[in-house]
This record gives C-alpha cells, structure tokens and sequence, in this order.
C-alpha cells in the first residue's frame, strides 16, 4: 500500500477545492494521457533532486530506507507535475519533508487522497 502527493507549479490554490480541480485538470493533460511524453520542468526537476537528496531513488537503495514507492521517481513527473507515491510505513515523515520543500520552492503540494492542499 502506498500513499500518494501531487507537486505542480502554478499559482496557489485558493482552497482545497480549487486545489482538487486543479490536480485533476493537470493530471488528465500530463499523466493520464496517451500522447507522447513531457519531459518534467526544470522546477520539478530541481523538485525530484531536493527529495532524492534526502532519500534515495528506489532504483539506488540498496539500505531499504528511501520512502519512494517507485523509481526512478523522475519517471512520475511530466511537465510542471509531478504524482508520486510513498511507502506508507513511511508516508508521515515522508510526506511533511516533501511539502515542505515543495513550499520552500514555491510549488503546491496535495494530498489525493483527503483532496486537501498541503501547507
């Protein structure tokens, strides 16, 4: 079982709301769709090296203690999002540490699953 965070670059959300909307709208034209891929931007590029410097990729853990779901992690981005899924033994830590360098970047951060935006 995983648990799941969007990051995307944009302007903040007003609400929780917006938020989801938002999320759905991005995730319909960058991840569920069957065009050719979208390399990440250069923001979430620079997302996925903040996170990997904390943790390893899955693909690199030879230890057992990245939280990351999958990997390369890289690969769960496309344009200005990424939807990425995290060990649920390891989902609280996991998950403050990703939305707070996500806010520390000026990117949003949402949580799927309760559809709430992370501060």
């Amino acid at each position: 079982m995983s648990f799941d965070l969007a990051v995307w670059e944009g302007e903040r959300p007003a609400d929780d709301a917006a938020a989801s909307r938002c999320f759905d709208e991005l995730y319909e034209r960058y991840i569920a769709t069957d065009g050719p891929d979208i390399p990440p931007t250069e923001r979430i590029t620079a997302y996925v090296a903040a996170l990997l410097a904390r943790w390893p990729d899955l693909t690199e853990d030879e230890d057992d203690i990245s939280p990351w779901s999958t990997g390369p992690l890289i690969d769960e981005a496309s344009g200005p999002l990424i939807h990425f899924p995290i060990r649920w033994s390891m989902a609280e830590e996991a998950a403050v540490y990703a939305a707070s360098v996500a806010s520390s970047m000026g990117l949003n951060c949402y949580d799927p699953q309760s559809q709430c935006l992370l501060p």
